[in-house]
């Protein structure tokens, strides 16, 4: 008798209905990724307003710490929500959508690395080399410190025109699709030239202000993603 009950136990919990609630769709995962967007975007406006200043004795304190440590995890979002908002219209965005989403993708790959460093190592070059974490801080606030780090100077500056080149095409190519939220595409277009233009007014690390419209835009195009209503068939 018991064993009639375990056997239709067993194929009522491996129903048809219960198996679709149980998958794993595309739907759910680029659904999920809008708001992996929306925390990013959200991480990358509070890191820009609370970031500690870049000298060496912000270096070893727990804010340093922290905050890039959420800059790591902002970068990891970042890479899968926009991902997912590629995804949703791979097929509109075309050429321009995928230079777009390879180059943001490679910023973010980057700037995470980067991150990683800041979080991790810089805390203990800080206290056994300090000159050579001078030279990497350098790299960030533009200035020339006493030891030449090599290409690594290079590589950060890429991450720039990643930066500028991703954020723009890739804003262009959302806006033209008209899937997502135009408002939102649209200011991650502009917000990714705003450093370029305004740079000679405002210098680091005052022009952290001007990655605030970035951080708005991803995650008004998460929460556009995230809240999309789609027809059954």
């Amino acid at each position: 008798m018991n064993t009639n009950r375990q056997t239709a136990v067993m194929k009522g919990s491996s129903s048809p209905h219960a198996k679709r609630r149980a998958a794993i769709t595309a739907q759910k995962l680029i659904r999920s990724a809008g708001f992996a967007a929306m925390a990013s975007g959200i991480l990358f406006i509070v890191i820009q307003t609370i970031h500690p200043a870049d000298i060496l004795s912000s270096v070893t304190t727990g804010r340093w710490a922290i905050i890039h440590c959420l800059s790591v995890a902002m970068c990891f979002l970042g890479l899968i929500g926009i991902a997912g908002i590629y995804a949703r219209q791979v097929e509109e965005a075309g050429w321009l959508g995928l230079a777009g989403y390879l180059l943001l993708s490679l910023f973010y790959a980057l700037t995470m690395a980067f991150q990683f460093v800041e979080a991790f190592i810089s805390p203990v070059l800080a206290t056994e080399a300090p000159k050579l974490e001078e030279s990497f801080l350098g790299i960030v606030s533009g200035t020339v410190g006493e030891v030449n780090l090599g290409a690594l100077a290079t590589v950060y500056a890429l991450t720039g025109v990643l930066y500028l080149l991703g954020g723009l095409l890739f804003g262009i190519a959302v806006l033209r699709t008209g899937i997502l939220s135009r408002w939102g595409a649209g200011l991650l277009a502009v917000s990714t030239i705003l450093p370029l233009l305004l740079s000679s007014l405002v210098h680091h690390p005052y022009d952290r202000i001007f990655a605030l419209p970035m951080g708005i835009s991803l995650a008004w195009l998460g929460y556009s993603l995230w809240s999309e209503r789609r027809e059954k068939a």
